[in-house]
């Protein structure tokens, strides 16, 4: 991923926005809120005018011009530069084209669920489970709303976004059966550390064993793909 002035998408967000047509900031905060964005960005609409101000101290953004509405105070009025544009068009094209690996926190404590008694772990994903239903049906009847009003491509993120949430949804359910079950593997080792307190004599090995296993993967890849050594 390329190294770059500003790396918050809410700066992008305002970018896109104003490349579009020239804006002031309270009408770009409006545009962004009427357009759902604070559901697939991270908005903090008190921090948009410092994002204005970065943009326009790297020459992403210029000044062209005031407004007034009634008898309140002007707006600047700011819209992208030739640079903004190039900048626009090479971070959406990175974001889009680019796989980045991410730490999403439900995956973090995934990889740390065996400090937790399976029976609470099995409540716990129950309850997320219900609240990932509950949100997938709540998402999923606002799309079909905004469908009858808005064209499907002004819609895109709000369907990843659903699919996301329903493939969780399946993956959660169909772990929860197999735990049920006892169809994982290390089910049982699980609960016995809980009652006796100790870790399985094998499982002590497995730090090492897995150590080797990664890094025989990585010279497999390394072999099959040279030129990225």
């Amino acid at each position: 991923m390329a190294r770059r002035k500003l790396s918050n998408v809410l700066a992008l967000a305002v970018l896109v926005t104003v490349a579009e047509q020239p804006r002031h900031p309270y009408e770009i905060a409006q545009v962004l809120r009427s357009r759902g964005k604070d559901q697939s960005i991270k908005i903090n609409y008190g921090s948009l005018y410092t994002v204005v101000q970065n943009l326009e101290k790297h020459g992403f953004i210029e000044e062209v011009g005031t407004e007034r509405d009634g008898r309140r105070p002007e707006r600047t009025v700011y819209g992208a530069t030739a640079a903004g544009r190039a900048e626009m068009h090479d971070w959406l094209a990175e974001l889009l084209g680019t796989r980045e690996k991410e730490y999403p926190r439900f995956e973090s404590a995934l990889s740390m669920a065996l400090a937790l008694h399976p029976d609470e772990v099995n409540r716990l994903l129950r309850q997320r489970l219900t609240a990932l239903d509950e949100e997938a049906d709540a998402n999923g009847a606002m799309l079909a709303e905004m469908r009858e009003v808005l064209p499907r491509i002004l819609l895109i993120e709000g369907e990843y976004n659903l699919a996301m949430a329903r493939a969780e949804a399946d993956w959660v359910r169909e772990l929860l059966r197999e735990l049920a079950d006892g169809a994982i593997s290390g089910a049982e080792q699980w609960r016995d550390i809980h009652e006796t307190g100790q870790l399985p004599e094998r499982w002590k090995e497995l730090d090492a064993e897995a150590a080797r296993a990664v890094e025989r993967a990585q010279s497999e890849q390394h072999r099959e793909r040279p030129d990225q050594g």
